[in-house]
C-alpha cells in the first residue's frame, strides 16, 4: 500500500482510468459484434453499424484505448467484410 499522499492520489486516478478504459473497451467490443452480425446476416442496416463501428475504432485510438494501426487494420478488415457481403 502506498505510504505517501502522491502515491496515494497516483493509484486512485490509475484505478479510474482502468474503471474508464474498461468501460470504453466493452462499448468498441460491442460495436464491433454488432457490425459483424449485421455484415453477416447481410441486414439492411450493416453499413450504419460499420459506420458506427468505424467511429467508434477511431474514437479509441484518438483516446489511445488501441494504437492507431491496430484501429486501422480493424477498419480496413471491417470494410472488406461489408463490401464482399454486397456482392
Amino acid at each position: 500500500m502506498p505510504i505517501k499522499k502522491a502515491s496515494w492520489k497516483s493509484l486512485r486516478q490509475s484505478r479510474v482510468r482502468a474503471l474508464r478504459n474498461k468501460a470504453r473497451k466493452i462499448v468498441l467490443k460491442s460495436g464491433l459484434k454488432t457490425a459483424a452480425k449485421a455484415i453477416k446476416s447481410k441486414s439492411a442496416e450493416a453499413g450504419e453499424t460499420v459506420k458506427k463501428a468505424i467511429q467508434a475504432l477511431d474514437r479509441s485510438a484518438k483516446k489511445k484505448l488501441i494504437k492507431k494501426n491496430t484501429a486501422s487494420r480493424l477498419k480496413s478488415r471491417l470494410m472488406k467484410k461489408l463490401n464482399l457481403s454486397a456482392k
